[in-house]
């Protein structure tokens, strides 16, 4: 099976998620595709949770305690959210490989370190083989990669991070993890009649009219 991991590092539920991805990505051949989850907001009329007071505090809180209950080492960054754009352009000079993206993620939510510019990840792309990460976040093939993984995202239906997408299936946000395992293991999970009806389910009504 071929899918895809759509992922910003500007999400801790990307990095809750990250440790189940990685095991199952090496036999699922599960591409790894760093966004920007901002385009995603802009292009869907969307606010992000941290744009929401009561939902923002609401939700590093949730998120503290998923990490508390996982007994995953978790520690925000010192602002956020924050601009990921050098951590995303990082990850693919890396090669957008499983260890860029344990270092890059590490750096930012087990560590609690900046991520927002070149200085603060000279650490985590020294450790990559990285020595210039201005310039290798500067490259213009590394900009428009960047781009193309947004765009396929946007191809692919997505409308949030971080999201699965295999067999035409999406499966949005850490808490979709056990639904994602459940349908590898049963690819005609979605093919009851119920979760068919939820398909052609009517609007009943609109806020936009």
């Amino acid at each position: 099976m071929i899918g895809a991991w759509y992922f910003d590092f500007i999400s801790p539920f990307a990095y809750l998620q990250w440790a189940r991805i990685r095991a199952l990505q090496p036999r699922h051949d599960i591409a790894l595709r760093p966004i920007l989850f901002a385009g995603l907001l802009e292009h869907h009329g969307h606010k992000g949770p941290a744009e929401i007071a009561g939902k923002r505090e609401f939700t590093y809180r949730f998120v503290q305690w998923r990490a508390d209950q996982a007994g995953l080492p978790l520690r925000f960054p010192p602002a956020h959210p924050f601009n990921p754009i050098a951590a995303l352009r990082l990850c693919i000079a890396a090669g957008s490989t499983p260890e860029a993206v344990t270092a890059i993620f590490d750096h930012l939510w087990r560590d609690g370190r900046r991520g927002d510019d070149a200085e603060s990840l000279a650490p985590v792309a020294a450790a990559l083989g990285i020595d210039d990460v201005a310039a290798a976040i500067a490259q213009p093939t590394v900009k428009s990669a960047l781009r193309d993984n947004f765009e396929q995202a946007l191809a692919d239906g997505v409308f949030g991070v971080p999201t699965l997408v295999a067999g035409g299936e999406l499966f949005w946000g850490d808490d979709a993890t056990p639904m994602f395992e459940q349908w590898l293991a049963d690819p005609g999970l979605f093919d009851g009649a119920e979760m068919q009806r939820l398909a052609r389910l009517p609007v009943g009504i609109s806020r936009g009219g």
